[in-house]
């Protein structure tokens, strides 16, 4: 069974809206330790008066050498959103090259871009899994940084005969739990990595996917697919950077702050009436108790007026609830001064 997109407005984001950036930001799950400073020097000192090579010889290498894997196997994109379109393009051609009604399968609360593409490629969403040409799966997942249940399964039963990406945002800013996928059964799905969150640079737009074994004529079709130089200086910068050991322990020790952080503000939000849902990540998702009259939107809003931002996130398809990302205490604090 398979439901066409209707028509769609604005795309919703976290992060800076047209109020500028919030003082005390809880809507984009980006690393609240950050910026990572070997990274954002590295950044800074990228040499942008010439073009990076339009190959990426050095850049595939040294993504290729952190993952152990082949060079072949990895795609540059300009961002996880970009290679997110790209990779549905390429979905919507095998199945026109077939002569099929294309399908993509999404997970229940999901990124809104798996979505816009689909709609953007004129694909329809499956209701089953078992019935899709292109699967999204996203561990640990968004909005709720859970597991992704039944994954393993699918992978298993669809790998051979569908395009599977698993986006791997947040796998390196998860506090608990741990992946679903064996590595064998992650040689099999196409992993997409998007470092600037880790990191703490989102301004940064670089990003990049491992594709599965054996799987090289897509990799072509992909590269064909993608405007020239998809990743600036800045972004193969930062790209590098985050294969440094260095950047590495920055970002182990980063996480032991984000847990304690996690803490402290799941107590704070359960304290306020608010009831928060089980996470792995440096996010979670609440309930919150508003006052009586009041919407979530309008509570929302005069919050934004305090000067901080929370994500609604019926957007995912799970209204009445925010996404909030683990602050600093200053930012908890100041979120249950003003929610008072």
């Amino acid at each position: 069974m398979v439901n066409a997109f209707p028509l769609q407005g604005a795309r919703i984001h976290g992060g800076p809206d047209r109020h500028g950036a919030a003082l005390h930001d809880f809507s984009t799950n980006s690393n609240a330790c950050a910026p990572c400073p070997a990274a954002l020097q590295a950044v800074r000192q990228a040499d942008a008066s010439q073009y990076p090579d339009a190959s990426y010889t050095a850049l595939r290498r040294k993504l290729a050498g952190f993952h152990g894997v082949d060079a072949a196997r990895v795609v540059l994109a300009g961002s996880a959103s970009e290679f997110i379109f790209r990779i549905t393009a390429l979905a919507a051609q095998t199945v026109q090259t077939a002569g099929e009604g294309g399908t993509v399968w999404l997970p229940p609360h999901s990124y809104g871009d798996y979505a816009q593409a689909a709609r953007a490629h004129r694909l329809a969403v499956a209701t089953n899994p078992s019935s899709a040409q292109l699967l999204w799966a996203c561990e640990p997942s968004s909005p709720l940084g859970a597991a992704h249940a039944g994954l393993g399964g699918m992978v298993d039963e669809r790998a051979k005969q569908a395009i599977i990406v698993l986006d791997r945002a947040y796998e390196p800013l998860r506090l608990s739990g741990a992946p679903a996928l064996t590595e064998a059964q992650l040689q099999t799905v196409w992993q997409l990595w998007t470092p600037n969150k880790a990191l703490g640079l989102t301004g940064i737009r670089a990003a990049y996917a491992i594709a599965p074994v054996g799987v090289g004529e897509a990799v072509s079709q992909l590269d064909q697919l993608s405007a020239s130089w998809p990743v600036g200086a800045h972004g193969v910068a930062l790209l590098q950077a985050w294969t440094d050991p260095g950047v590495q322990a920055w970002l182990a020790a980063s996480l032991c702050t984000l847990r304690g952080w996690k803490a402290r503000q799941s107590a704070l939000c359960e304290s306020m009436g608010w009831t928060c849902l089980p996470s792995d990540a440096n996010f979670f998702c609440a309930r919150p108790a508003l006052p009586d009259g009041l919407t979530l939107a309008q509570a929302l809003a005069q919050l934004r007026r305090h000067g901080i931002k929370l994500r609604d996130t019926a957007s995912f398809g799970l209204p009445g609830h925010v996404r909030v990302s683990v602050q600093p205490p200053l930012a908890q604090d100041a979120l249950r001064a003003a929610w008072r």
